[in-house]
């Protein structure tokens, strides 16, 4: 088996979570949701994409068979450290990849009602997530094991949507 240095953000995602223990592709889907979804979206198909690569590099090795021929992956040693040099990479700026702002950017192609409609779901689903992200950091202040790190990720959850929230605001929709 060969040992991976570098691997990508899914990748290094699923690694952390991992940290916690054994766990299936559907238990990795819902935890990576729960976890990261206020700012990094990990899909189904990227998971079961990204399992049997980092278990062919020796990152994770097959555990417990469950229910429904259920797999479930454990992280390995290798992984650990393939995780740890992620963790410790230099790299560019964050980019912002949202397909709703770009939307918005280009909303002046649509009409009237469509932009009203966009508008609408925008702030729908961004009032969601601002609640779940208030939920959120409200568990990483109470949480005895949570870190100064997972509080401050939680606050730029609330921040960050409710900066959505405003700029939808600013909108005029005529």
């Amino acid at each position: 088996m060969t040992e991976v240095n570098t691997v990508n953000a899914t990748a290094a995602a699923l690694l952390g979570l991992l940290h916690a223990g054994p766990m299936t592709g559907g238990q990795l889907v819902s935890s990576a949701g729960e976890r990261y979804g206020t700012f990094f979206s990990v899909t189904r198909s990227q998971v079961y994409r990204e399992l049997p690569v980092l278990a062919e590099a020796g990152l994770l090795r097959l555990g417990s068979q469950g229910p429904r021929a259920s797999q479930q992956y454990v992280l390995t040693p290798a992984g650990r450290r393939a995780f740890k040099a992620w963790l410790n990479a230099v790299e560019g700026a964050d980019q912002l990849r949202s397909p709703f702002i770009l939307r918005l950017l280009h909303a002046g192609s649509l009409t009237v009602r469509q932009r009203r409609a966009l508008v609408a779901r925008g702030r729908e689903d961004y009032t969601g997530r601002l609640t779940r992200a208030e939920e959120a950091a409200k568990y990483a202040d109470s949480s005895l094991s949570a870190t100064p790190y997972a509080r401050a990720v939680a606050e730029f959850a609330v921040a960050h949507n409710r900066a959505v929230l405003t700029l939808l605001d600013t909108l005029s929709t005529d």
